[in-house]
């Protein structure tokens, strides 16, 4: 398929780079220049990127950034056809999903929400799990490019409910993050060995995915960024504000706002979110690691 890649960040490129060796014909595009892909085709603008492709594939951080690309100056919208697919990877706030695809329909295209989670690791193994929103016509003809670049999809809805769904899942792993780093922080502090609690929690109804994912990670002290803190942030800000929009509480998560605030402030955007435990460290004056980080 043709493809045009709008967005060559940490998850974006690996993605590109999986349609290229599955042999899709692809036009890359990215906001900071100097980012490319082997094999893909360099583009100007999100316009030229647009101009031919079947589909317009879209990875990147925030709302703004997907209006921007879609609506502004040399955006996509100057190249729209009819029978085109916007395919949008990045995770928005879904009322701004279903506006965007209520603008390019005029145009007779197709709009399909598809966030994923996975983080920076399987996007580069080409094992994704897609969380998509939209109607099944265009899911089907797009399901080369996710066999391409993933594992699973999950069709959740409507366009717009896939992002519905990530921002439910993310909310989930904030919060079971959130409990697995103050009860490493509060076992440090009373003279439990992290390594000696890991296992316990392994074989418990505690056990997580989330756990088994970021424990390595936390014992080595290794808070390179999977997935960053600024974009976990972003994502608990835009799942509170989709339930103020219908008008949901949710005070577990204001509560974990308030700490990625801080985290933030403290200098932790860019690390993985898993660097939210140095916060607890420093209120309780301690440090968890393993022993391979001793």
């Amino acid at each position: 398929m043709r493809v045009a890649f709008l967005g060559l960040g940490i998850m974006g490129r690996p993605m590109a780079s999986n349609l290229v060796k599955a042999g899709h014909e692809v036009t890359v595009w990215n906001r900071t220049a100097g980012k490319d892909v082997e094999g893909a085709r360099s583009a100007t603008s999100p316009a030229d990127a647009a101009r031919g492709a079947e589909v317009i594939w879209l990875c990147v951080s925030d709302t703004k950034a997907v209006e921007s690309i879609l609506f502004g100056p040399q955006g996509v919208h100057e190249s729209l056809t009819d029978g085109q697919i916007i395919l949008d990877s990045s995770t928005i706030a879904p009322s701004a999903t279903r506006r965007f695809a209520e603008r390019v329909a005029a145009k007779g295209v197709q709009y399909v929400d598809a966030p994923v989670t996975g983080s920076k690791i399987a996007a580069e193994a080409g094992t994704l799990i897609f969380i998509v929103g939209g109607d099944e016509a265009p899911i089907e003809r797009l399901k080369p490019l996710f066999a391409a670049t993933g594992k699973k999809i999950f069709r959740m809805g409507e366009t717009g409910k896939g992002e519905a769904a990530k921002l439910a899942m993310n909310l989930q792993i904030a919060l079971i993050y959130e409990g697995f780093a103050e009860a490493l922080t509060l076992a440090t502090k009373l003279g439990v060995d992290a390594e000696t609690l890991l296992p316990l929690i392994e074989a418990s109804m505690v056990r997580s995915g989330v756990v088994e994912y970021k424990a390595p990670f936390v014992l080595k002290r290794d808070f390179s960024a999977n997935f960053p803190l600024r974009l976990m942030l972003k994502d608990i800000r835009l799942a509170l504000e989709a339930a103020k929009e219908a008008r949901v509480k949710l005070p577990g998560l204001e509560t974990v706002e308030e700490i990625y605030d801080m985290a933030a402030e403290d200098g932790h955007e860019d690390l993985d979110y898993a660097a939210t435990l140095t916060l607890l460290e420093k209120w309780a004056g301690v440090e968890v690691k393993g022993a391979s980080a001793a």
